[in-house]
C-alpha cells in the first residue's frame, strides 16, 4: 500500500464525518481477494466480510454453520486486496453470544490474524456485555433488524419490526449500541420510516440493507 492510499484510507472517524456532513456511505460485501479488489477500486467506503459466506461460498442454507476459522480465512483474503476501504468482519454465530470473554477472544483473533479494521455483531441489549468488553480496544459495527444468525428463532427472512413493540425495542437497542461505543449500526430489512427515525436519533452512521 502506498503512502498516498494510506492517507486516503477510510476510517471509523471518516465515516462519522461523512454522517455529520450528510454524505452517503457505500458498503458492499466481499469474500475473496478478486471481488474485494474490484469493490475497493470502485471506491466503496466499507467492505464487509460477511458470515453470509456460509450461504454464498459454502452452500449452507443459513449463516449459522460458518466457523471463526473460516471467517478468518475469508477476511485475510479480502484484507490483502484492499487499499482504501474500511474492512469489517462478522463474528460468526456462537463466538460472542452469552460469553463476553469468548467474544473478546474471538474479536482479538480476527483483528490479529486478518489485520481487518473492525468486527460486526448481531443483536442489541442481549449482547451488550460482549459489545462493551470488545469496544475497550476494538471497533464494533452493530447489526439490528433482521439478524440472519437468529433465523431459527424468527423462522423467516421477512421484514422485521413492523409491530410497535419490536420497533420500539429496535430503537432502544440502537441507542444502547451507540452508548456502548459502536461506531455504526447496520439496519437490515426494517420499515423505511423506522430506519429514518433511527438514523436521525443516532449520531453514528447507519447502514441500510434490504
Amino acid at each position: 500500500m502506498s503512502v498516498e492510499s494510506k492517507v486516503r484510507a477510510v476510517t471509523t472517524l471518516r465515516l462519522k464525518e461523512m454522517k455529520d456532513r450528510g454524505e452517503k456511505i457505500a458498503m458492499l460485501t466481499s469474500y475473496d481477494y478478486s471481488m474485494a479488489k474490484i469493490v475497493d477500486a470502485a471506491g466503496v467506503d466499507v467492505i464487509l466480510v460477511g458470515d453470509s459466506a456460509a450461504n454464498v461460498m459454502a452452500g449452507y442454507e443459513t449463516t449459522v454453520p460458518i466457523t471463526l476459522d473460516a471467517m478468518i480465512y475469508h477476511a485475510r483474503s479480502v484484507v490483502r486486496a484492499v487499499e482504501r476501504a474500511l474492512v469489517v468482519v462478522d463474528l460468526p454465530f456462537g463466538t460472542y453470544q452469552g460469553n463476553s470473554k469468548m467474544a473478546l477472544d474471538s474479536a482479538i483473533r480476527i483483528m490479529k490474524e486478518t489485520e481487518a479494521d473492525a468486527v460486526k455483531l448481531e443483536g442489541g441489549e442481549e449482547i451488550l456485555e460482549s459489545v462493551e468488553r470488545i469496544t475497550a480496544g476494538i471497533p464494533i459495527m452493530g447489526h439490528l433488524g433482521l439478524t440472519p444468525q437468529s433465523i431459527h428463532k424468527f423462522g423467516t427472512y421477512t421484514v422485521r419490526a413492523r409491530e410497535e413493540a419490536e420497533a420500539e425495542k429496535l430503537v432502544r437497542d440502537a441507542r444502547l449500541l451507540e452508548e456502548a461505543g459502536c461506531f455504526a449500526v447496520v439496519l437490515e430489512k426494517i420499515p423505511a420510516v423506522l430506519a429514518e427515525r433511527v438514523s436521525k436519533e443516532l449520531s453514528i452512521p447507519t447502514i441500510g440493507i434490504g
